[in-house]
């Protein structure tokens, strides 16, 4: 029971990076594929109609994370409390700059809010990788499953680490490509004319460059886990996640080399799904690391909820989850043209 919630949750999490990490990507790709303000505006219409939707899957994760595993939320959210509000200002600024942009029809007003657009996409990208960083590097947990962190404390890797270390930043750049490279994808599918072209180009860049950055942050990663790879090789679905990454790489260099803007964008969902799935397959049944002593870690049997809640839940959330998917279909069906400012208000 407790390691279907974990994949539950997981694919949750795994959800919500691959359906707004598009946004972020086109976000911060704003104004490189757009030079003038109608071409800013197409990229906006290629994120508007459903952003705030897939934010749900964020919602919805932390919601069943205090329902399964309340201790494990207690102490995540009391130890990454200044990542959480930076990570929370960034998309209320991200959201606030979408919204009320294209009310006013002043260079000024619209320009502004195009730059606050760009920064909050940057932030977010940026701050998620510090995240994934963190989860797999491992935080200063004690005895009591507490801890805290500054930014920064000696950029090491072990003992009271901060945020920010040598690897943490690594992973951070490598995340901030990788959602770059997503968004470009996923803009080359959804507009049109000079901007389509731009996307298509900076698509091709971006990719080129994730692959030496994902094998750098592999052996980053050996060194600072080794445990965590060679548990993953008798663990089944680290190798179903790394079939994934191979056939979802080969469909998208597909989709690249023959301009299959679906094709390209299916294979990218698919990358990043699999690097997520591998990634969390091979954490289990560890939910935060300690870099202090590994026996303060927290797994999954220790911060999960008694057994009335997983009953819970289980009536709950399937009913939930299908009215989401089911709504997600509609919408994405009802926006799946091509953006156009035309429909953009």
């Amino acid at each position: 029971m407790i390691a279907i919630w974990f994949g539950i949750v997981s694919c949750m999490l795994i959800a919500y990076v691959a359906l707004d990490g598009r946004n972020f990507g086109a976000g911060m790709l704003h104004w490189i594929v757009a030079k003038t303000p109608l071409e800013r505006r197409q990229v906006v219409a290629a994120i508007g109609p459903l952003w705030s939707w897939h934010e749900v899957w964020l919602v919805g994760f932390g919601g069943t994370l205090v329902a399964v595993f309340p201790r494990l939320m207690a102490s995540a959210f009391s130890g990454y409390y200044l990542a959480l509000m930076l990570i929370l200002w960034g998309l209320i600024l991200r959201g606030i700059a979408l919204e009320v942009a294209g009310h006013i029809n002043d260079p000024l007003w619209q320009n502004f809010w195009d730059f606050v657009f760009t920064f909050a996409n940057f932030l977010l990208a940026i701050l998620f990788g510090v995240a994934a960083g963190n989860l797999e590097r491992g935080v200063p947990l004690d005895v009591n499953g507490n801890f805290s962190m500054a930014f920064f404390t000696d950029f090491k890797t072990s003992g009271y680490v901060g945020l920010l270390d040598w690897y943490t930043l690594s992973v951070s750049v490598f995340v901030t490509v990788l959602l770059a490279a997503h968004g470009a994808t996923y803009l080359t599918l959804k507009t049109q004319a000079a901007i389509h072209a731009r996307s298509a180009t900076w698509a091709n860049y971006l990719w080129l460059l994730v692959v030496p950055l994902f094998f750098a942050i592999s052996i980053e990663s050996w060194i600072i886990r080794p445990e965590l790879f060679r548990g993953a090789l008798h663990k089944p679905f680290c190798w179903l996640g790394l079939l994934t990454i191979i056939a979802s790489a080969i469909t998208l260099i597909s989709g690249l080399a023959t301009r299959s803007e679906k094709r390209a964008f299916i294979g990218s969902n698919g990358l990043l799904v699999g690097v997520l799935a591998t990634g969390a397959a091979a954490f289990f049944p560890e939910m935060l690391h300690s870099t202090l002593a590994p026996e303060n870690s927290l797994t999954a049997y220790a911060v999960a909820s008694n057994r009335s809640a997983f009953l819970l839940a289980s009536i709950w959330w399937p009913i939930s989850c299908v009215l989401t998917i089911i709504y997600f279909i509609l919408m994405s069906r009802r926006y799946s043209r091509k953006a156009s400012t035309d429909r953009d208000n």
